[in-house]
């Protein structure tokens, strides 16, 4: 009796940790991204879902994301974003930025960790200023237990990360 309790409690106890650490929504900012020496562009981004729909993930620049994943017969079963990275070998950090040299746009670029033993592999439509459509960009699968680096010299208001696999 005394065992089957402290099982059910370490269960509560791991449950309610994970859960404290979720992190489904990002927090309201102003995003605000610069154009040329002159002209920026600046958006209200509302407390939103990270995650679209399901393994569709929209990130912001400026935004760095731990995503928790969960396997399941060798594919990325479910991904969730967390406030800390508790498990970095299941654990894929995103983030992307603009570089700004002298207030001028200098390029963007967006780093993904690979925390696992096989290839991480996904695809990315861009959000482009002056466009008005999502646009599809190449992006180079990711070796195991590495980061890779991408770099656009357009400047991108979000992009949408999607079709996750491992491989």
């Amino acid at each position: 009796m005394n065992k089957t309790f402290s099982l059910i409690l370490m269960l509560f106890f791991g449950i309610s940790l994970n859960a404290q650490n979720e992190k489904s929504e990002r927090d309201a900012f102003k995003l605000k991204v610069a154009i040329d020496s002159v002209n920026f562009y600046q958006q209200d981004v509302s407390k939103s879902p990270y995650f679209v729909k399901d393994k569709i993930l929209q990130i912001y620049p400026s935004e760095k994301i731990f995503i928790e994943t969960e396997i399941k017969s060798d594919s990325i079963y479910s991904m969730s974003v967390v406030k800390e990275n508790l498990n970095p070998e299941k654990t894929i950090i995103v983030e992307f930025n603009q570089k700004v040299e002298g207030r001028i746009h200098d390029g963007m670029t967006l780093s993904v960790k690979n925390p696992f033993d096989k290839t991480l592999k996904y695809e990315a439509l861009m959000y482009i200023n002056g466009r008005t459509e999502w646009i599809p960009t190449s992006i180079i699968p990711i070796r195991p237990n590495l980061v890779n680096y991408e770099l656009w010299n357009d400047v991108i208001l979000s992009l949408v990360l999607v079709e996750w696999k491992i491989e």
